[in-house]
């Protein structure tokens, strides 16, 4: 039909009948159409084959390699992908490349089952001529074309440096790895070799795992065991992570950080683990299938590529799980799109050759009623309705191009949508890489920045603080005048008010992530802000502002964190008292809501005022807006204060007018829920040890309302309960627990002074409670006498033997119940003094008869090993122990008499002593060692201790004085 000589040849046979030109026009423009059918298809795209030899195509990971491989391929229809997987034997992927290579691939993909083994079968296809793509690991050979796959020595070093992190660079670690191969050597080759640039930390064992299972429960259960210190697990796969958390969760281990590798999306993978709590972060190690199939068309289009293409890691945690996350998901549905779209292309094409096969048909129809009119035109009779007939065709012939060219117009555009959307796809796999960057630079930003401005901070508030303590308690303050001794007190109080404010400058980071714990209690909101006033009256006085206090009410009740609200106020005030010039005025109103659930403190200014663009910024992290150069901020102060706000359930408000002021009202709820309230009176302030500002006063170390003895009566009998209680209550202070399982959760939150309990209870009885108040290093000290109708002499045996002091049978006589409770708490501090002279005479404790030496033994250690630390607080030495703050400072209050900062202190001056008995260290040199960063901190302290200077004892000692 398409063969232009033929059709011309039939035309020259039909000429000889004498046809009029017109019909050979006809004719003529009727093999053009048939010639234009013929050619108005264009060439089928050039076909490239590659294949793709999987050593294993189960698992997750593996999964993920062939989507990225398929994702890539959508958009190269051009390409037959040929896959093969071996089910992890070497013998049968040779046997699949060889046939690969058969069935004519131009490019060969091959992820590794072993190194060695592979190495005949990438021999054979570099003998082909077919270039060799290893994916994820190398063989033997060195004939390949390009290497694609991570970093696995990379991916160890990157999750010991985020370990450290982590463990603040000291702890115990626990590794979990693969089953024998280079990837498993490389990842512990990196972390191992990382580690040893922390010297605190230390890898104590060792589980072997398998790559396709969470089966770790004897091996690793035995080595948490036997290491009980142990804070973190570094897995080589986030299923063996998963491994590990089941573990730990029936260990009761939920302290342990766990780390994993692959970070990948979908349900029961790293990215999920990370969100859900069950792994602290995943190392993201990509699969590659995209990359590998990248560079493979750069090898069949001739152009240039990377011969080593390694794949980069990230951290994947809290902070940026839920990110990438969303961006994966967003991926997957803009992947489904595209599918759809080619679904739809693939059918317009179907659509296009069946309408091009129908024209192809008329064509032959048209020319075989040429060649029937023709015939016809030796009868003239036919001549008119062959002519008519033609017409007809002539016009099918038009409708039908016309509906070809609506179809090519159509498909140009859906390619045109096509093209635009795979760009819109590149461009936005480009901003997620580029968000996840920026993220990371702004988190690394926000670390260096608070690291930096606390210790800028803390240096010369040493030096304030450093000539105050002298002039105080040196020998020239008998000769201070009373206001000069007032104007240092008030010096010294709100220095420690300001390096406090310092220490706590992290706590939005608790707020971001969760971590900021309220501790509230009924306190005089009134009074509380009136202490926060005075405080301020003498700077106000100094800039000639006055400073206003208005309460309306002269007390008002409210639960709430003194230690939280007192930041959120003093920041308010310090900010009223920046903006407001002179001659200016500051009013703090406290008064109640209409509807009395509520409260307000209300901080009115007469300053610049704030512009209305930026108000709705102010309470955002580091937002300054235009401010004077001399009242430059962090950008921090207002947004902590919103969420130290937020965390008592109240709002931070503003309303300003620019030139004439502002107001800022904080609106607290009169009542907090239960598990905000606190139920022990307050806690101690713990600060740093490396200044002398780290040491509270004596006041602020046992508050008032702890003056007395606590004591928790255990009782299920609402009567007994009441009546016990309301004995002891005039003497004491008095907690009850209505069962045993309640009594014990009281005693490990108060740390009372000593228990009353029942025998017989629900639940937990008397002799189980005593058990696990000895068993606990928490309460292990608290004096315990058992209640109980049971009189027999072996039941009461019974009671002693579980550890009770005292057994009382029903019905006992309150006033030697009253005594008993009075000679326990005597004979309790006789032994706190007994301990203390022994930690006092040296501080190598001998092997512990009882719990309480123990204790000290262990918390002496503990300090001694931290020794030369300046930074070392009390909530690093509690959670070491495996104690809250509040429980260590009832504990060594209780134990030894004395607060935990000066337990820390008698260490640090003990050890000191030892130090300067010998001339290779210099006093300053001494100080250092022992954890003092001021050496007249130091000199003072040593001096109050032992009555000389370090100087002078050195000079007694090598004098032979004693």
């Amino acid at each position: 039909m398409c063969n232009l000589a033929t059709t011309t040849s039939r035309l020259l046979h039909l000429s000889r009948f004498s046809f009029s030109r017109l019909w050979l026009l006809l004719l003529a423009a009727l093999l053009g159409a048939a010639l234009a059918a013929c050619t108005s298809a264009t060439p089928p795209r050039p076909i490239y084959r590659i294949g793709f030899s999987q050593s294993v195509s189960s698992g997750d990971w593996r999964q993920a390699m062939l989507a990225g491989m398929e994702r890539e391929l959508a958009f190269h229809p051009e390409i037959q992908f040929l896959m093969r997987d071996a089910q992890s034997s070497s013998q049968r992927q040779q046997q699949q490349i060889h046939d690969l290579l058969q069935a004519g691939a131009d490019v060969l993909i091959v992820a590794p089952n072993e190194e060695q083994a592979l190495s005949p079968a990438i021999e054979e296809a570099y003998r082909r001529g077919v270039p060799v793509i290893l994916l994820d690991r190398h063989t033997t050979s060195p004939h390949y074309a390009a290497y694609v796959g991570g970093d696995n020595t990379g991916v160890g070093a990157a999750a010991a440096r985020y370990a450290a992190q982590l463990l603040l660079q000291r702890g115990q670690v626990v590794e979990i790895t693969g089953s024998s191969s280079s990837v498993t050597k490389e990842r512990h080759n990196g972390f191992v070799q990382t580690l040893r640039a922390y010297p605190q930390m230390r890898v104590v064992g060792a589980v072997a795992g398998d790559w396709g299972t969470t089966a770790l429960q004897p091996a690793l259960t035995e080595l948490l065991r036997k290491y009980p210190e142990t804070r973190l697990i570094f897995a080589h796969s986030d299923l063996m992570a998963q491994g590990a958390y089941e573990v730990c969760q029936k260990l009761g281990r939920k302290d342990i950080r766990i780390i994993g590798v692959d970070g990948l999306a979908g349900a029961d993978n790293g990215l999920e683990m990370v969100q859900q709590g069950r792994s602290t972060a995943s190392l993201f190690y990509s699969p590659g299938g995209e990359e590998a199939i990248r560079v493979a068309l750069r090898i069949l289009h001739h152009q240039a590529y990377e011969r080593e293409n390694i794949l980069g890691t990230i951290v994947i945690d809290s902070t940026n799980a839920l990110t990438l996350q969303q961006q994966a998901a967003k991926l997957t549905s803009q992947q489904e799109g595209i599918e759809q779209q080619q679904i739809l292309l693939r059918t317009l094409q179907a659509t296009y050759a069946s309408q091009r096969t129908v024209l192809y048909g008329l064509v032959i129809s048209l020319l075989a009623a040429v060649v029937l009119g023709a015939s016809a035109w030796r009868a003239a009779r036919n001549n008119r309705r062959i002519n008519q007939e033609l017409a007809r065709q002539n016009e099918a012939n038009n409708a039908i191009n016309q509906e070809l060219v609506r179809q090519n117009e159509a498909n140009d555009v859906i390619n045109r949508q096509l093209s635009t959307q795979n760009e819109e796809i590149r461009a936005q796999r480009n901003q997620i890489a580029e968000l996840a960057e920026q993220a990371r630079r702004e988190t690394e930003a926000k670390l260096r920045f608070f690291t930096n401005f606390s210790h800028e901070l803390r240096t010369p508030l040493t030096l304030i603080m450093g000539p105050v303590e002298e002039m105080l308690t040196g020998r020239s303050s008998a000769a201070l005048q009373p206001t000069q001794r007032h104007d240092l007190g008030l010096i010294r109080r709100n220095t420690q008010r300001l390096l406090q404010l310092v220490n706590q400058l992290l706590d939005f980071r608790k707020i971001e992530v969760g971590k900021m714990a309220v501790q509230a209690h009924e306190e005089d909101v009134v009074a509380f802000v009136r202490e926060l006033v005075e405080t301020f009256e003498p700077a106000a006085r100094v800039q000639q502002v006055a400073l206003t206090f208005v309460p309306t009410e002269p007390v008002l009740p409210a639960w709430f964190d003194r230690n939280v609200l007192d930041k959120v106020f003093f920041n308010l005030l310090s900010n009223a008292l920046k903006y407001t010039p002179r001659g200016g005025h500051i009013t703090v109103r406290v008064q109640p809501t209409d509807d009395g659930r509520s409260l307000q403190v209300q901080v009115t200014d007469t300053g610049r005022g704030i512009r209305p663009q930026d108000s709705p910024h102010i309470f955002e992290w580091f937002y300054q807006g235009e401010q004077p150069t001399t009242g430059k901020g962090s950008g921090m102060g207002l947004a902590l204060a919103q969420g130290l706000v937020r965390l008592h359930q109240g709002q931070l408000t503003v309303s300003s007018q620019l030139g004439q002021g502002s107001t800022f009202t904080v609106t607290l709820p009169r009542e907090l829920p239960a598990e905000l309230r606190s139920l022990d009176s307050a806690e101690p302030l713990d600060f740093s040890m490396d200044e002398p500002l780290a040491l509270p006063s004596a006041e602020a170390e046992v508050p008032a309302a702890e003056a007395e003895a606590l004591v928790l009566v255990i009782e299920d009998n609402a009567d007994v309960n009441e009546f016990v209680a309301r004995k002891l209550r005039p003497h004491f202070r008095v907690q009850s627990a209505a069962d045993g399982k309640a009594g014990l959760q009281l005693a490990t939150d108060l740390i009372p002074d000593l228990i009353v309990c029942d025998v017989m209870m629900p639940g937990l009885s008397g002799l189980e409670v005593v058990a696990r108040l000895r068993a606990d290093w928490r309460t292990s000290h608290i004096p315990v006498i058992l209640l109980t109708a049971r009189n027999a002499p072996e039941q009461q045996l019974e009671g002693v033997q579980a550890g009770a002091d005292v057994y009382l049978t029903k019905p006992f006589n309150p006033a030697f119940l009253l005594e008993s409770v009075r000679t326990l708490l005597a004979n309790r501090a006789r032994q706190r003094e007994h301990l203390s002279r022994e930690l006092t005479a040296t501080l190598e404790t001998p092997t512990p008869p009882n719990p309480d030496q123990e204790f000290v033994q262990a918390l002496t250690a503990q300090v001694e090993a931290d020794l030369t630390r300046t930074d070392l607080t009390v909530e690093e030495l509690a959670h070491t122990l495996g104690f809250s703050r509040m429980q260590l400072y009832r504990k060594v209050k209780a134990v030894l008499g004395t607060s935990i900062t000066d337990f820390i202190q008698s260490v640090r001056l003990q050890k000191a002593c030892e130090l300067l008995q010998s001339e290779t260290m210099s006093v300053t040199a001494v100080a250092y060692e022992v954890g003092y960063a001021s050496h007249s901190y130091f000199s003072n302290s040593f001096k109050a201790r032992y009555g000389l200077a370090p100087s002078e004892f050195r000079a007694r000692h090598q004098a032979g004085v004693s």
